[in-house]
C-alpha cells in the first residue's frame, strides 16, 4: 500500500464535487483579487473562531510580521520566541530589527515552558510569540498572567493547531488564536485547514488594530491610490478561499479523525521500548497535526531508515533548534542552555497521520515500528 505523511490528493478526490464547481464559479466571476469568497470565508471563520475580526493575508509569516509592524515592534525591543519550532517567529522578529530571546520547551508538549519565560523577560522586552506546536496550546493562562504582570503583548502563532481549544481553570474553553493580544494562522496545504497554495489570517478583539492590519496588508491605503501608512501586498487570493470555504465544513471531521488515529497510536506503541509518545496537555484540546514520538538511545534515525525501507515516510520537525539556523547564530539571544529543545531535535520522529489514512496503514505502521522495536 502507498502511505504518505499527508494524503492531500485523496482528499481531494473526496471533496471533487465541492471544490471544482466552486473554483469555477472564481473564473466564471473573474473576481480573482478579494473575491467574494474571501469575504464568505473571513465571515464564516469569524463564526467558527468566534473572534470579530479575521483579516486573510498571503501566507502565516507574512501574518506574524504584519502583526509586528503593527504592533510597533522594532529595534528597541526583545520578543521572547522558542526554541523549538519552525523558523517563521524568529525570522519575523528578526526581520523587524527586534532582538528574538530563544527559551526552552516543555519536553512534554514541545511548547514554551512559561517559567522560563517569566525568568528571560528584560526592560526590553515587549512581547511574547506563544507557538502552540504539532496542534495544543502552550499554558496560555499562565502565559497570559505573567505578560499582564509585566505588560507584555502575547502573540499566538496557531499555524499548526487551528481548531483547538485552550480549557481554563473554570472550565471555560477558547479557540487558540484568540487568547491573547493577537493571533495568526496559515493554511499551508498541510496545515490543519488547508487550502492549496499559500494563504494565512490574523485574529483580533481589537477593532482599532484590526483596521490598523488591514491597512498594512494592502499597500496601506484608505481607498484605492491612497496610502495613508507605509504597508505590503499579503492576500488571500479568491480562488484559495473558494477552496477554503468548502474545506471549513469538513475541519471538525478531519480533526476527530486523526484525533482517533493519535489514540491507537497511544494505544498500541506505549509499551515500544526507547519510545517517548507524546503527552496531551491537561488544559488543550488537541487536533494532532503532527503525531510525533521521541526515539531515545540514538535510534532515532534508525527507526526513520527502517521505515522508509518498508514504505512508510517519516519526517524530523525539527533538526535544529531555531537559534543555530546559519542565519540566526548571530541575530538571536539565547536564555539559558536549551539543553531540551536540543535533546528533542535529536530524538524526534513524526509519524503519518492525516485524514485519508486507513486502519490497514495505520496497523502497517504500527506492526513495523514494533518490529523495530522488539527485534
Amino acid at each position: 500500500m502507498t502511505i504518505q505523511m499527508v494524503d492531500l490528493s485523496s482528499q481531494y478526490l473526496r471533496l471533487k464535487n465541492e471544490i471544482d464547481p466552486a473554483v469555477q464559479d472564481v473564473f466564471k466571476s473573474a473576481e480573482f483579487i478579494n473575491g467574494a469568497p474571501v469575504r464568505s470565508f473571513c465571515e464564516r471563520l469569524s463564526s467558527y473562531m468566534n473572534v470579530p475580526h479575521v483579516i486573510p493575508c498571503g501566507n502565516g509569516t507574512d501574518a506574524l510580521r504584519i502583526v509586528l509592524q503593527a504592533l510597533h515592534i522594532g529595534p528597541e525591543n526583545d520578543v521572547i520566541v522558542p526554541a523549538f519550532t519552525y523558523i517563521a517567529p524568529i525570522e519575523a522578529v528578526a526581520s523587524a530589527g527586534a532582538l528574538p530571546v530563544v527559551i526552552d520547551v516543555n519536553p512534554k508538549t514541545f511548547n514554551i515552558d512559561p517559567e522560563l519565560f517569566e525568568r528571560a523577560i528584560t526592560a526590553r522586552t515587549k512581547a511574547i510569540i506563544a507557538v502552540h506546536l504539532f496542534g495544543q496550546a502552550c499554558d496560555m493562562e499562565t502565559i497570559r498572567k505573567i505578560a499582564d504582570k509585566y505588560k507584555l503583548i502575547v502573540i499566538e502563532d496557531n499555524a499548526q493547531s487551528l481548531g483547538a481549544s485552550y480549557i481554563f481553570n473554570d472550565g471555560q474553553a477558547q479557540k487558540l488564536g484568540t487568547i491573547g493580544k493577537i493571533g495568526i494562522t496559515s493554511f499551508f496545504p498541510t496545515k490543519p485547514l488547508a487550502c492549496y497554495g499559500d494563504g494565512g489570517a490574523i485574529f483580533t478583539s481589537d477593532g482599532e488594530l484590526a483596521e490598523q492590519i488591514r491597512l498594512l496588508a494592502n499597500h496601506g491605503q484608505t481607498q484605492k491610490y491612497h496610502h495613508k501608512i507605509i504597508g505590503c501586498n499579503s492576500r488571500l487570493d479568491t480562488v484559495q478561499a473558494a477552496i477554503l470555504n468548502v474545506k471549513l465544513n469538513y475541519m471538525d471531521e478531519f480533526t476527530k479523525r486523526r484525533a482517533e488515529l493519535a489514540e491507537r497510536y497511544d494505544q498500541t506503541l506505549n509499551s515500544c521500548p526507547n519510545i517517548l509518545l507524546p503527552e496531551k496537555a491537561p488544559y488543550s484540546t488537541h487536533v494532532y497535526h503532527q503525531y510525533t514520538i521521541q526515539v531515545q538511545n540514538n535510534k532515532r534515525d534508525a527507526l526513520k531508515s527502517y521505515l522508509a525501507e518498508k514504505g512508510i515516510p517519516s519526517m524530523i520537525y525539527y533538526p535544529l533548534p531555531v537559534h543555530e539556523q546559519e542565519g540566526y547564530k548571530w541575530s538571536a539571544r539565547p536564555f539559558g542552555n536549551l539543553n531540551e529543545s536540543k535533546r528533542l531535535c535529536d530524538e524526534v520522529l513524526s509519524l503519518p497521520i492525516h485524514s485519508e489514512m486507513t486502519d490497514d496503514m495505520q496497523t502497517y505502521i504500527i506492526e513495523t515500528i514494533e518490529q523495530f522495536c522488539f527485534e
